[in-house]
């Protein structure tokens, strides 16, 4: 399904207490599929409780880059995405871009 010049990077982080996700997997998720020399990203899933969440936050990341953080992806997030995971997105992106670049730096 992927090219052999994919990369899967997990970011985690954490949710409130009260959040859906939290209670149902302890912790948030997103797995990217990138292109491992640019960083693009070209596909997205999340921990999700809600099946419209993962495709939003899909529509949010596909295009941009694990490369290096992106300040306008957070600005987006904090100017789109209104439920309860807001932050936990922003650290999941935040940690799948350091896992990236180590991986990459070791390649």
């Amino acid at each position: 399904m992927y090219d052999k010049d994919t990369l899967y990077i997990v970011g985690n982080s954490r949710t409130t207490s009260d959040n859906a996700i939290t209670k149902r997997y302890l912790s948030f998720f997103i797995g990217f599929v990138v292109k491992e020399h640019s960083g693009e990203i070209i596909d997205v899933s999340c921990s999700f409780t809600i099946r419209t969440t993962d495709e939003f936050i899909k529509s949010l990341f596909i295009g941009r880059t694990l490369r290096n953080f992106d300040e306008n992806l957070e600005i987006d997030v904090k100017r789109r995405y209104f439920g309860s995971s807001q932050k936990a997105i922003i650290v999941a992106y935040k940690d799948a871009v350091k896992k990236y670049q180590e991986v990459t730096g070791n390649l």
